[in-house]
């Protein structure tokens, strides 16, 4: 297909279609995101002044701490496969409706480059994303939206580059984020909780690795996309997501200028994923506070030696 081909859709009509959009917190959304002091965190965004009390021997980055116990309930090869399954099909759909971009079109040439920037710096996070198959695309559809599934699967939609007029530094602010839910198994861990909250299995059991579990996690599969973060989630891949695009010589502040065009979008008609709840303020404070802990990594990294045009308007399908 010729790049002049590829149309946008405002209605893209794909198998398994998410649910979830970037940056969407589902606890928000539904009434029950508390403020960051009443809640149980996993991450530490700590104070401006912190670092004086760190030793000498603690990683350079951000601190999230330990992974969730729940992702220990579910295969991480199995949600990989049905993940890779998904995204094939997507991909395979969107195509023959002409709404995934060719190989040659500037905006995934654009994509494609700092995803090969950002990816090398994810090994750190997680020993499995060696042995992922990487894939990045771009989808013709009209939605503020973009997603890395389990495994690598990373798909941006037309929309959120178009709408926000995203610069390089704003879109590796976004492939970052999407990028660390994979690496830090959020799928993995909402997948888990829902194992013991469903009853499939008993808690020790699942523990263990027996029962249904695993035919369970396979099932789950088509359903991926259906899966909501929690604020936590959005926490992790916020703080992960700045580390790994200063890593790859992207400035990390333009998380916080991405969620500022994004709060600035909702204006008039709040759109799915950006809540009413002042935990949109609240993330861009933590991002803010955590800029000085990734600061030594962007001064000394590469700078990227190709920049590439926002992406332009084009058609509707």
């Amino acid at each position: 297909m010729h790049a002049n081909d590829f149309i946008v859709h405002d209605d893209l009509r794909l198998p398994h279609l998410p649910q979830r959009q970037f940056g969407a917190c589902a606890d928000c959304a539904a009434g029950r995101c508390a403020p960051p002091r009443q809640r149980g965190r996993r991450l530490f965004t700590g104070l401006l002044g912190a670092a004086a009390l760190t030793p000498a021997w603690a990683r350079e980055g951000v601190e999230v701490g330990e992974k969730s116990k729940f992702t220990g309930l579910v295969s991480a090869e199995q949600l990989e496969k049905a993940g890779g399954q998904q995204y094939a099909q997507m991909m395979t759909q969107a195509n023959q409706q002409r709404g995934l971009a060719p190989m040659n079109h500037p905006q995934v040439q654009r994509l494609r480059y700092i995803a090969q920037r950002i990816i090398p710096h994810s090994y750190e996070w997680n020993e499995r994303a060696r042995q992922w198959k990487w894939e990045v695309n771009l989808l013709g559809d009209a939605q503020l939206n973009a997603f890395c599934m389990p495994g690598g699967k990373i798909a941006f939609y037309y929309g959120i580059l178009e709408k926000l007029k995203l610069e390089d530094d704003e879109v590796a602010a976004i492939m970052g984020h999407e990028v660390a839910h994979a690496l830090r198994e959020h799928a993995r861990e909402r997948v888990g909780k829902s194992v013991v909250t469903n009853g499939i299995v008993e808690l020790g059991s699942a523990l263990l690795g027996l029962g249904d579990l695993g035919r369970y996690a396979a099932g789950l599969g088509g359903q991926l996309l259906s899966l909501r973060f929690g604020r936590e989630d959005e926490s992790e891949a916020d703080l992960v997501g700045i580390e790994l695009s200063a890593r790859a010589g992207y400035d990390p502040a333009a998380a916080v200028r991405l969620w500022e065009k994004m709060m600035a979008a909702s204006k008039g008609a709040p759109p799915q994923w950006l809540s009413t709840h002042p935990a949109n303020a609240t993330r861009i404070r933590d991002i803010q506070a955590n800029l000085p802990k990734v600061a030594g990594l962007y001064e000394r990294a590469p700078r990227p030696d190709k920049r590439f045009p926002v992406a332009p308007p084009l058609k509707a399908g």
